[in-house]
């Protein structure tokens, strides 16, 4: 299945959750009763929609530059969104030390690109397009809108699941109270599938956006040296006490980033067992001999990659190692 048709049923299955509990919350208060919950949804997404770039940009601290600014960097950029066949989206550099990139935007034309000053001081030309590649295609497949419309619906069921229990401790038996708190009960157990839905799509893309970066031209092992050097770089960051304090800050942001930046002191070691020459790259050879290796997680990983926003990095690399 194509990511576009799963992002969509994965759309439709949460959209059908929140129809359900609507209904459900309807039914008991009466049929007016959850239309303020539906104008809630509607309210939160349209300010998502709006302000959304610009609190993104604030956040990461992004510095728009022009092609005399930064004229290689805009070159790669034009040529990527060119195989990509899309519009050049705006280019920016984040004032960060935390080594990755970015994208976002509402639309194609309002696409925009974002490396941060760490991951230039530490990626090669050809892994800088790799990673440049992987944020085009994120502008490509439209995946923002389609993790945007999904983070709406846990929050109008967490915003249902409390005023039902509210309601239910209120109310007491004779007002109903018993079947509200249910209901309520109800609907936060389905928030938290919902956030666990929404993480699953979150993963779903990055692994189409590392396709689509090798697809458009950039060599599979150059993407995964950039996984590879981010992953070791951030780690290196988190024993910095200022730099730690900058890693926390963008926490709240880090889905946009290209691999989780929470888990990179954990993932230093998996990576270094592909890198067999420990030369702090992942070349053809080594990628090629990963995909004869099985990857198994233990069912502690596996629980942790259902709570992150990114696949587990040793699948990611697997995935990439089909590709050549």
């Amino acid at each position: 299945m194509g990511l576009q048709t799963r992002m969509w049923l994965l759309v439709a299955a949460m959209f059908a959750i929140l129809y359900g509990v609507i209904v459900g919350v309807g039914t008991w208060m009466g049929a007016g009763s959850a239309i303020p919950y539906l104008i809630l949804a509607v309210v939160f997404l349209g300010i998502q929609y709006l302000v959304g770039p610009a609190m993104v940009s604030m956040m990461m601290r992004v510095k728009w530059v022009s092609e005399k600014d930064e004229p290689e960097l805009h070159q790669m950029v034009q040529e990527l969104a060119e195989r990509a066949g899309i519009p050049k989206p705006r280019v920016g550099v984040a004032q960060l030390a935390v080594p990755n990139a970015f994208a976002f935007g509402r639309s194609l034309k309002d696409g925009r690109v974002c490396v941060t000053q760490g991951i230039r001081q530490l990626l090669s030309k050809d892994e800088l397009k790799a990673v440049l590649g992987h944020e085009i295609t994120h502008l490509k497949n439209r995946d923002m809108l389609f993790i945007t419309l999904l983070s709406v619906i846990p929050l109008v069921l967490y915003w249902i699941a409390w005023s039902m229990m509210w309601r239910g401790a209120l109310g007491g038996r004779r007002e109903g109270g018993s079947y509200a708190a249910l209901i309520g009960l109800g609907a936060m157990l389905l928030y938290f599938i919902t956030n666990l839905l929404v993480l699953y799509g979150s993963r779903i893309r990055e692994y189409y956006a590392d396709r689509g970066s090798v697809r458009i031209g950039n060599p599979a092992h150059h993407l995964a040296t950039a996984l590879y050097k981010l992953v070791y770089g951030t780690a290196q960051l988190q024993r910095d006490p200022r730099a730690a304090e900058e890693l926390k800050r963008v926490q709240g942001v880090k889905a946009f980033f290209l691999n989780d930046i929470s888990r990179a002191y954990y993932e230093v070691r998996d990576l270094k067992e592909v890198d067999r020459d420990l030369s702090g790259t992942i070349d053809h050879n080594e990628l090629m001999d990963l995909r004869q290796k099985q990857v198994k997680l233990s069912g502690g990983a596996k629980m942790v990659e259902m709570l992150t926003t990114h696949p587990n990095m040793l699948k990611r690399l697997k995935h990439l190692s089909t590709l050549v």
